[in-house]
């Protein structure tokens, strides 16, 4: 039964928050103030609700002193007994919801995000399933009022995508698409089968939290940048000039290569959004190894390698792996409906993380 700890340190956080946006000199970097504006408004609603917990409290104890009364009227203690479920599951459900605003906040939930979309095993219908899930996403962030830009893509020969780089900003971006992360397995006929065989084709995803300047310092002589003439579709005045940018990072031998805009200089800034966001991404990768052995499920490990969902067209159904969830609505999930697999991620990355909380602090 979830009980909570001592929530004194979160009404200090609170004024402490209050204190510095006081400060005049608080809005100065937008960003961060919007995200301290999050949180303070996130513990503020975690101390109402504590405040109703302990009024619920009082309402339990004063209910069972009832219905322990000899002497009580019968008909008040019908009445007690028809209330005290309903107040403990009132109880229960305040106590889980405050323990998972008590969970630290994840500092680049907040952060926009950069997805790479890969095909990987089965050719060209893995191709055009990258280009499935790349549509799926587009569709997703659009219900949410999010952007998408695209950064990079590079072309199959049936119009689907061997890879495809994509920025996508708004609110809670990454909060919403880190368990996107990993090798995501289609079974379905493709047009090109003649006898109806069912294959099975394989695409990476990576989610990106976008990085800043301050999160990676970057030497210079580290990079090797290059510039060439861009190929393929884009329009003359791309295929013409040496627009498309190749940046080498020597230390890791990452290579990534920009060529969608017709300006070398916009090409080098999209590159460099993408090296900075990859190299974030091994940073938090190296951070995460050591306290990976708490870790009881692999939610939220990002491993590209780990298959996390299969998408099954003959029988329309999606099933991720990770959780057991699975759905008889694969059409209307390809066609962008994702909120319910993604709050049911969230909901099963909570419980483990309130459980975690739950184990290491003294209540």
């Amino acid at each position: 039964m979830p009980t909570v700890p001592d929530i004194y340190p979160f009404v200090r956080r609170v004024e402490e928050l209050d204190a510095a946006m006081a400060d005049p000199s608080f809005f100065a970097d937008a960003r961060k103030a919007a995200m301290l504006s999050r949180e303070q408004q996130k513990l503020r609603e975690m101390i109402d609700q504590h405040s109703e917990l302990q009024k619920v409290d009082i309402e339990i104890k004063e209910t069972q002193e009832l219905l322990a009364d000899s002497e009580s009227d019968d008909e008040l203690k019908e009445l007690a007994e028809m209330e005290l479920p309903d107040l403990k599951e009132r109880k229960l459900v305040l106590e889980k919801t405050i323990l998972i605003a008590m969970i630290p906040p994840n500092e680049t939930d907040s952060r926009n995000t950069l997805m790479e979309i890969r095909a990987g095993a089965g050719g060209d219908e893995a191709s055009l399933f990258a280009a499935d899930l790349y549509r799926m996403y587009c569709r997703y962030a659009e219900t949410k009022g999010w952007r998408v830009e695209q950064l990079s893509a590079s072309l199959s020969d049936r119009n689907g995508f061997k890879e495809v780089i994509f920025a996508i900003t708004g609110e809670d971006v990454y909060k919403l698409l880190k368990f996107e992360s990993g090798v995501h397995r289609v079974q379905r006929v493709p047009d090109t089968e003649a006898n109806g065989r069912i294959h099975t084709s394989t695409v990476t995803v990576a989610v990106l939290p976008e990085a800043e300047e301050v999160d990676i310092t970057i030497d210079p002589s580290d990079l090797d940048i290059s510039v060439c003439r861009a190929s393929g579709p884009g329009g003359q005045g791309v295929n013409t000039t040496d627009s498309a940018v190749q940046i080498l990072h020597k230390p890791t031998g990452m290579i990534v290569t920009c060529a969608d805009e017709r300006s070398q200089i916009k090409n080098r800034a999209k590159a460099m959004k993408v090296l900075r966001s990859r190299l974030l991404q091994i940073k938090e990768e190296e951070e995460k190894a050591k306290y990976s052995e708490n870790r009881r499920s692999q939610i939220g490990s990002g491993d590209r390698s780990e298959r996390i969902r299969t998408y099954n067209f003959p029988q329309s159904r999606l099933t991720d792996h990770r959780i057991g969830l699975t759905l008889h609505s694969l059409p209307q999930v390809i066609e962008g409906e994702i909120e319910e697999v993604i709050e049911a991620l969230l909901q099963a990355d909570y419980d483990e993380k309130v459980e975690e909380l739950m184990n290491k602090r003294a209540f």
